[in-house]
């Protein structure tokens, strides 16, 4: 299927796509927030720039989006049509740099969740995927000195 767009108007829709403070993102930070959890954002001093950093339980968390972070066999990380190459290559290196921050990060100590779009969709995703979390959180013990 050819694409609906001109070259020139594809570009400018991808380039309006938000890096940080995206939707899935701003869900799982008033979630985290209303368990009572508190944490710092897209640390720079850390490798890749984390979207959620939870210092006091040492653990990481990324909020992707299926199609920029070439998240395998989901329907929204279908590339397009058009300048197929560029968009092979370009999620590939994305999929890559993700590769490379998470083992520094955890060559740090950190544990590296990913939470991906698709699995807080809608609200029966979102629950369950936010439920896992806060278990998983509660199930570590927090370190007292942050």
């Amino acid at each position: 299927m050819a694409d609906v767009f001109t070259k020139k108007k594809r570009s400018d829709v991808m380039s309006k796509i938000r890096a940080k403070n995206t939707k899935p993102e701003l869900l799982v930070r008033q979630f985290l927030f209303s368990k009572g959890f508190r944490y710092r954002l897209h640390q720079s001093a850390l490798p890749g720039k984390p979207d959620i950093v939870l210092k006091k339980y040492k653990t990481i968390i990324f909020v992707n989006g299926c199609f920029w972070h070439g998240h395998k066999n989901c329907e929204k990380s279908i590339l397009p049509t058009s300048n197929i190459e560029f968009w092979k290559g370009k999620i590939q290196a994305n999929i890559e740099r993700d590769r490379k921050s998470k083992r520094s990060l955890k060559k740090l100590g950190w544990s590296v969740l990913t939470i991906w779009e698709c699995d807080i969709k809608n609200k029966a995703t979102l629950s369950k995927t936010m439920n896992k979390l806060v278990k998983y959180l509660n199930d570590i013990k927090p370190e007292s000195n942050y």
